[in-house]
């Protein structure tokens, strides 16, 4: 077994066509299947199904993928970081994080990062909480930004989740128009009468505010459903609705007007997931801890809307 086979089967895997996977890695479609073909016979079981137009994975190609996916970006950060070594490349950082933060906490440290290390490739995975604990534990990430939360599946003990800060979660409006309210806060009740621009369904942040106007025996109707964080942001900003966003979110946002949410307050747990038993490249580590810096002068910066819950992350 080799990395070009088990990098075929990859490929092959995900496309779903020997033809588009071989354009893809630059073969010709007889070397890649005769590639396919030797790890099938050294692992000694079919992989894929074949029908004419029809290629599936079986049982034992299902089995195959997830660790092969692992063993191929564990080659990919052994490269990197012997690159890093013998002084060729500065190295390669893959960061995932949900949309909400990619606005906030992600753009700030990310500004950081470049700036004190320009040589350093950076790639960003925009992805829900789910999505990213997936292909972190794939090896497709070298770590991710995510919501902590019991709704999170639990992939192995290999899987580090560390808390980095919580942030409330507030009602913002247009500043062009009158508060919404002439109170310190906003309830629940009140918002429910609002014109609200509703996240899609796939941002963790709907299923919060979901949960609590359930909780509370309140049905919103939403002016505006299954947007975006850009779009919502937008929305708000002309006036067609309010939005319940991250505290974050506020950061040089002049056009947007916000009220704290109250009864119930709501809040939210950013972490900083990491697997333990792949050993960082220095690219990433060095990135750990801007985060982890930038992390906490946001909390500095708005202490009352944001509390810091773990102050350092292992390199």
């Amino acid at each position: 077994m080799n990395l070009e086979q088990l990098r075929g089967f990859v490929e092959v895997a995900d496309l779903g066509h020997f033809t588009r996977a071989a354009e893809s890695l630059h073969l010709a479609q007889p070397s890649l299947s005769r590639q396919i073909s030797s790890l099938e016979q050294e692992l000694g079981a079919e992989l894929f199904h074949r029908a004419r137009g029809n290629i599936s994975l079986t049982s034992a190609g299902e089995t195959l993928l997830p660790r092969a996916r692992r063993m191929l970006a564990d080659a990919d950060a052994i490269r990197s970081e012997m690159a890093e070594l013998a002084g060729l490349q500065r190295g390669r950082v893959r960061l995932g994080a949900s949309p909400t933060l990619c606005i906030s906490l992600v753009a700030e440290a990310m500004g950081v990062f470049h700036a004190a290390h320009p040589g350093v490739e950076l790639l960003l995975t925009e992805a829900g909480s789910h999505v990213l604990i997936e292909q972190l534990s794939a090896g497709a990430l070298d770590m991710a930004l995510i919501t902590l939360s019991d709704r999170l599946p639990v992939t192995g003990s290999a899987l580090v989740r560390t808390p980095l800060l919580t942030e409330e979660l507030v009602v913002v409006s247009s500043a062009a128009q009158p508060p919404v309210t002439t109170g310190v806060g906003i309830d629940l009740d009140e918002l429910a009468r609002l014109p609200l621009v509703f996240f899609a369904n796939t941002y963790d942040l709907r299923a919060t505010t979901d949960a609590a106007f359930r909780a509370a025996g309140l049905a919103p109707t939403p002016v505006v459903e299954g947007a975006e964080m850009d779009a919502v942001l937008r929305f708000v900003e002309r006036g067609l609705g309010v939005a319940v966003v991250p505290a974050m979110v506020l950061l040089d946002r002049p056009e947007l007007r916000s009220v704290r949410l109250v009864d119930p307050r709501l809040a939210r747990t950013i972490g900083l997931a990491h697997r333990s038993d792949v050993n960082p490249t220095r690219a990433a580590a060095a990135m750990r801890r801007v985060i982890v810096r930038t992390a906490r002068e946001l909390v500095e910066r708005d202490p009352d809307t944001m509390a810091l819950v773990a102050a350092a992350v292992r390199p």
